[in-house]
Order: C-alpha cells, then structure tokens, then sequence
C-alpha cells in the first residue's frame, strides 16, 4: 500500500461539484493499493499515517500527531500512486490492485483510520475528483508499506 500524505491547513473532495468530504487542518491522505497487499500493509500504512508526526508542538518541532494536533484525515482513493515511468513517459498501472479488491481495501483502510480515533472524510472510490487542498509547510510525506527497510 502506497500512501502520499500532505499536512494541510484545509482541503475537500468534489465529486460532479457537490463535497464529499471536508477537513479544516490535518492530513490528507492520497492512498493506493498494490497487487498482493494484504492486512500487515492495510496496518501498516495505517500506523504510520495515525503516527504520524509532523504537526509542530510549542517549541516549533514537528512532534504532534494529527489527533494530538486536533486536526482531520481526508482520504482519498489514488491508483496513480502506483504509475511507473520507468519505460517511457506514459505511466504504466500495472501495480495497482484490480478495482473490485481496490475499493474493499479502501474501504477496510477508513474503517481502521476511524478504530485509530481519527476523525476521517473521504471522496469517492472510482469517482472523477476535484481535490482542493491548502498545504500547510508544505510538508508531503511518502509512505510505501513494500519499503519497510
């Protein structure tokens, strides 16, 4: 599982120009799943995300989490995450899960985000989205539960 994390200070999802998720500060999550991830890369990214820390406490250094930041999680279904160049200019998806188990490890990756306390918006799972996003720093964080070395 893949995951492009922006720390932001607001951001939404439109799908056919009604919102359909909303966050004020916290992350937003760009998150994708490989052919062959299973439960440990579900947890995995999952942990990590939640764990994140990259919200500055008093001192100025990122130490806080997104919950001890109180902010939000928007999430939001990417295949591209998995595009691969490494053959030419157009990417190829081949690493990407097949839609149908896609969209159950989607879904299985907010259920767990919302088990961890967070509070958790999201797009739509295969929809053509406008994603808004202010970010905050910037601060972008590439998470990838196949790189664990």
């Amino acid at each position: 599982m893949r995951a492009v994390v922006q720390r932001v200070r607001s951001a939404r999802v439109e799908v056919d120009g009604i919102v359909t998720g909303a966050i004020e500060h916290g992350l937003v999550a760009f998150v994708g799943a490989a052919e062959g991830d299973g439960a440990a890369d579900l947890e995995y990214t999952v942990n990590k995300i939640a764990g994140l820390r990259v919200f500055p406490d008093d001192a100025g250094k990122m130490s806080r989490s997104v919950s001890d930041a109180g902010g939000g999680l928007l999430v939001v279904s990417q295949f591209t995450v998995f595009g691969d160049v490494r053959r030419g200019l157009r990417p190829s998806f081949d690493g990407a899960m097949e839609p149908v188990t896609a969209e159950r490890a989607y879904e299985e990756f907010v259920r767990l985000c919302r088990g961890r306390g967070l509070r958790v918006e999201t797009g739509r799972f295969r929809a053509d989205m406008r994603v808004f996003v202010e970010n905050d720093g910037p601060v972008t964080i590439l998470i990838d539960s196949r790189k664990l070395f």
